[in-house]
């Protein structure tokens, strides 16, 4: 595990880490914040507080923007990730654990102790991404954050 150095802001992390993902193959977007392997569409989301009818009405429909040489069109998201830089509430949490069509697909990483230098990023991941976990290694491995659950169900 690396030791913790300073985290860069969120769009930078995001950036080093589509980066990470392009020496593994999977497709990423300069202009978005997406990684596809296959046919699925991972999306990252940032934020710093987000509101939650905001939080659901993007989950419930998640969209991602590819461009095709010239032209651009909008895709699904098959999963959906929610950076915070800071902690997201309880009723938000509680809500995404109880919207069992969300949970599955929607991932939430509040990145807030890190960015007071405390290298602890607490999750709710119970998706099945390959890009998502793969987002845990990176921090761990590039970073030094320790990823845990701290959410329960």
């Amino acid at each position: 595990m690396a030791a913790l150095l300073s985290l860069p802001r969120v769009w930078e992390l995001l950036k080093s880490f589509k980066e990470w993902c392009r020496r593994k193959g999977w497709k990423t977007c300069e202009e978005s914040d997406w990684v596809r392997i296959g046919h699925e569409y991972h999306d990252f989301v940032w934020a710093r507080n987000v509101q939650p009818s905001t939080f659901f009405k993007v989950s419930q429909n998640p969209k991602c923007t590819v461009h095709d040489g010239y032209t651009y069109h909008v895709v699904n998201a098959s999963y959906v990730a929610w950076l915070f830089q800071q902690p997201p509430s309880e009723s938000l949490i509680q809500s995404l654990v109880e919207a069992s069509d969300l949970y599955e697909r929607t991932a939430l990483y509040d990145l807030s102790q890190v960015y007071q230098g405390n290298p602890v990023c607490l999750k709710l991941n119970a998706t099945k991404s390959l890009v998502f976990k793969e987002f845990e290694s990176f921090l761990e491995e590039n970073w030094g954050v320790t990823v845990k659950p701290a959410y329960k169900a």
